[in-house]
């Protein structure tokens, strides 16, 4: 699936993303600054998180609940130095839990990705805007 957009349209990319039936584990690539961590916000709206979401930037993993009692991990792995700092902070259960997984940086924990995951790369476009590719 491929998608061009703009930050306006985030809500119905994410419908559209949930619409494809993606993997639960999902590989967020792009420059800093792209919108991955915005994506994945309203990804979580869409999924039925309640609170208010952020980036998991200094703690590595914040974990959601959304209306139906899913579960819901954001990891932003961007200030990792090492791949054992992800095995230390216990990645694997998280990823292999069942649950949503949306990884920002995951190329820092490249040995850890479970076989089956979705990848989703954006890109940013002239005049603000953004191409999405989902794999």
């Amino acid at each position: 699936m491929e998608i061009t957009f703009s930050l306006e349209e985030i809500n119905t990319v994410a419908e559209q993303i949930i619409a494809q039936n993606p993997n639960k584990v999902i590989l967020f690539h792009g420059e800093m600054g792209v919108g991955k961590t915005t994506l994945i916000k309203q990804l979580c709206k869409k999924l039925g998180v309640l609170e208010t979401t952020s980036s998991p930037t200094f703690s590595l993993v914040n974990e959601y609940q959304t209306k139906d009692n899913q579960i819901v991990y954001h990891f932003d792995f961007y200030r990792l130095k090492q791949e054992m700092e992800a095995l230390d902070m216990g990645a694997d259960d998280y990823l292999y839990s069942g649950n949503w997984c949306f990884i920002e940086w995951a190329e820092k924990i490249p040995n850890l990705i479970p076989e089956e995951h979705s990848v989703i790369t954006i890109e940013l476009l002239p005049e603000n805007k953004r191409l999405l590719r989902l794999d």
